[in-house]
């Protein structure tokens, strides 16, 4: 016997759509069915709740792209922002010339990872980087399931921080993710454990937290991280 269906809201110009989920369908293809006859897509507001709530944003265009050269000059600027830094591993060495040695080889798909540009309303705002979990070997005999999308990311401009985007950038990557990937059955971020901010974007986004552990650190430390993972099928289909 299957249990009560999980429900959801969709906020459109400020009404509320209620929907529910069927049997076999995912969050994202509930809230499409329920906003059927408006144009626009929805996106998530909070899944972390027992309604999942998503909304209807009709000023906003969210897009990631691949990462070229030519973002390397943005990449080096926002490596260095105090809310970036505190969390990114950056080798001690942020000078330009640094980080093209560091992230051009995975631009040019030299590397398992790849790396994207998260835009808003065609401005660049932050950056991910994703990779099969498999492709670390050191870092997949941590993770429950080596065969995930590993997913890092960050808003590099600090005036789109707490507006909401980080959830909607990773929501702009997965479709860009699972395209790559068609076989991922889940998707896996790992923040540190003091990232209360990261951590509640991953929540709002369908990522569920798993177990704690200690990651190698290129600078031989170790951070304890939290493994969040996201159900492909549960919440994309």
């Amino acid at each position: 016997m299957s249990g009560p269906a999980v429900r959801l809201v969709v906020r459109d110009r400020g009404h509320d759509l209620l929907g529910a989920v069927h049997e076999g369908e995912s969050w994202a293809a509930a809230a499409r069915r329920t906003v059927a006859s408006r144009p626009a897509e929805p996106v998530p507001v909070d899944l972390s709740g027992e309604v999942k709530q998503f909304l209807v944003d009709h000023d906003n265009r969210v897009a990631v792209r691949p990462m070229t050269p030519g973002d390397l000059p943005d990449m080096a600027r926002w490596l260095v922002a105090d809310h970036v830094r505190r969390w990114w591993p950056t080798d001690g060495d942020t000078t330009l010339e640094g980080v093209t040695a560091r992230y051009g080889p995975s631009i040019d798909g030299m590397t398992p990872t790849r790396m994207h540009v998260a835009e808003v309303n065609g401005r660049s705002v932050g950056f991910l980087q994703d990779y099969r979990v498999r492709d670390h070997p050191d870092f997949a005999m941590l993770t429950p399931d080596p065969d995930a999308i590993g997913v890092d990311y960050a808003i590099g401009e600090p005036s789109w921080l707490g507006r909401g985007f980080g959830a909607r950038l990773l929501w702009a990557w997965m479709p860009r993710a699972l395209r790559r990937f068609p076989d991922a059955r889940s998707l896996f971020a790992a923040p540190d454990h003091r990232n209360a901010a990261s951590l509640r974007v991953l929540d709002k986004v369908g990522f569920s937290r798993g177990v704690w552990f200690d990651e190698p650190q290129s600078d031989g430390g170790v951070a304890t991280v939290v493994g969040c993972t996201l159900d492909v099928a549960t919440v994309l289909g």
